[in-house]
């Protein structure tokens, strides 16, 4: 007898539907085909002890089960459930006339509870596209999958419940979440706020910039100076995700199986991978590719501490994310692109010993050894970050007193406001949300100079040695200045702020 239950494979954040085909035959064997990996190979021995343990059995008969399409690689553990529901179907242990309703996915334990999968959003997203009536998958992703109106969500403990819904009518209990209503419910500030961070009132202010332009911006500074507090009270002022961000940031992460019983994230993610990563876990890879940490930042922050620790190799991968917003990682068979929309945040210490040039620090290095140490970072990688700021301790006075400062919803009040202009000024243009994705078409067109800013521009830029890749980045961050101080035209002390912030493209700035 043949049956067809259905399963579903993540390529990407894309899912695929897979035609399971079961076939019973006289004779002996078990034939699994349809390039499966080992962990698909060795689900019969998963099945076989999971029936068992619960009352049924695989038959003693030539078993042929295809995983269609046979031309795309399958892989881990996550059919389990699909290809035993299959093959008691397909034996008449249990009947079979509702199954092709409903997409099954769940890995069996050998007493057969269902464990959870990663990539149910992604699935539930296409078996609604493609008119499934439901979706039966283990309890921990039930509310993940629930995201999805219109499509019924089963969660199941044991395939005993799956059994009993198709062989005796026994309800499951469906999983319903008001998306909309789920989303707002969660939406609120992050543990840290900048009310705790004691002094440091021009660095707050750059970050204030940063999170209202979506502006890439390094820390450079002595050790114990704040810049990782800072760096971590960030996403505290960032606006709050909209309920299509939302779901794409919740995709990327299901497929990694980060999400279980969240259900739709509500917080921006804030990344801080060590600086021994590879470059494959940064941008994503792997003989089966899954999103590397670019893309788990996607509409949040990614914070890289101790920039020059990173490999060279490592920070050059990125070059291409950071300007086309996604990474496209191409195996021999196929190609998979992941989102990767994120804010980057670094910071470094100014030296090998960790100061500035300064006869009063407790650790000097020549202006040669700083220079060569910053030379780590290429200028392709600085050519991409808009703020630069150095980061000085916190004197004593500072640290000593009772006043708090500004907290975080102040703060993010003012960004909110500069994006909804940024929002209304680019609704018209595609692919850019906020100034910090601004081309040079569009610098030239919304970042327009009166004669006394193109003459204070001019000056700075022959003063300072300003090399020539910092013009734009002026523009596009006295742009974002204007726009917090709801101002239309970008005059010159918006101009004269932002030229502040290219400490890196200054020459002599170390002495």
């Amino acid at each position: 007898m043949l049956i067809k239950v259905y399963g579903s494979a993540v390529f990407g954040i894309e899912a695929t539907t897979i035609v399971v085909e079961v076939n019973i035959d006289k004779g002996i064997g078990y034939h699994l085909v349809g390039l499966p990996d080992n962990a698909i190979k060795e689900s019969n021995f998963r099945i076989a002890a999971a029936l068992q343990n619960n009352g049924y059995r695989i038959p003693g008969k030539k078993i042929t089960i295809n995983m269609a399409p046979a031309d795309l690689r399958k892989e881990g553990s996550a059919y389990d459930l699909t290809l035993a529901i299959g093959i008691l179907a397909a034996s008449d242990q249990i009947r079979s006339e509702n199954i092709q309703k409903y997409l099954i996915m769940g890995e069996l334990s050998l007493d057969g509870s269902v464990q959870p999968i990663k990539g149910a959003l992604p699935i539930a997203i296409k078996a609604k596209e493609e008119g499934f009536e439901g979706f039966i998958l283990p309890k921990e992703n039930a509310n993940e999958a629930a995201v999805v109106n219109g499509l019924k969500v089963y969660g199941v403990e044991n395939i005993k419940e799956v059994i009993g819904f198709f062989d005796e009518d026994k309800p499951l209990q469906q999983t319903e979440i008001d998306t909309r209503q789920e989303f707002y419910d969660h939406l609120h500030l992050p543990e840290f706020d900048f009310a705790d961070v004691k002094g440091q009132e021009s660095i707050k202010r750059c970050m204030e910039i940063a999170a209202a332009g979506g502006h890439n911006i390094i820390l450079i500074g002595p050790p114990g100076a704040g810049k990782t507090m800072l760096a971590k009270r960030l996403p505290s002022i960032l606006p709050p995700m909209t309920l299509h961000e939302a779901l794409e940031t919740t995709k990327i992460h299901s497929v990694v199986g980060k999400v279980k019983n969240k259900g739709l994230m509500s917080q921006r993610p804030f990344r801080n991978p060590h600086h021994t990563i590879s470059s494959a876990a940064l941008v994503g890879g792997g003989s089966y590719p899954q999103p590397g940490e670019i893309s788990l930042s996607h509409n949040g922050v990614l914070f890289l501490d101790e920039l020059p620790e990173f490999e060279r190799r490592v920070l050059e991968v990125m070059r291409q994310p950071m300007e086309d917003r996604e990474v496209t990682i191409a195996r021999a068979q196929f190609t998979v692109t992941y989102p990767s929309s994120f804010m980057l945040v670094a910071s470094m210490n100014p030296s090998p010993g960790g100061y500035f040039n300064d006869p009063d620090a407790p650790v000097t290095s020549s202006p040669a050894e700083m220079q060569r140490y910053l030379g780590k970072i290429s200028g392709p990688l600085l050519d991409r970050i808009d703020i630069h700021i150095e980061v000085t301790p916190v004197p004593f006075d500072k640290l000593s007193e009772e006043r708090k400062g500004e907290s975080s919803v102040v703060i993010r009040e003012r960004v909110e406001a500069a994006r909804q202009l940024q929002t209304r000024r680019f609704e018209h243009v595609e692919g850019i949300h906020y100034n910090a994705q601004m081309g040079t078409k569009h610098i030239r067109e919304f970042c327009r100079l009166n004669e006394s800013s193109k003459n204070l521009l001019k000056e700075a830029m022959q003063r300072l040695n300003l090399s020539a890749r910092a013009y734009d980045r002026i523009l596009k961050v006295s742009r974002t200045i204007a726009d917090l101080e709801q101002s239309e035209q970008v005059v010159e002390s918006h101009i004269a702020e932002a030229i502040q912030y290219r400490s890196l493209d200054r020459e002599g700035w170390l002495g």
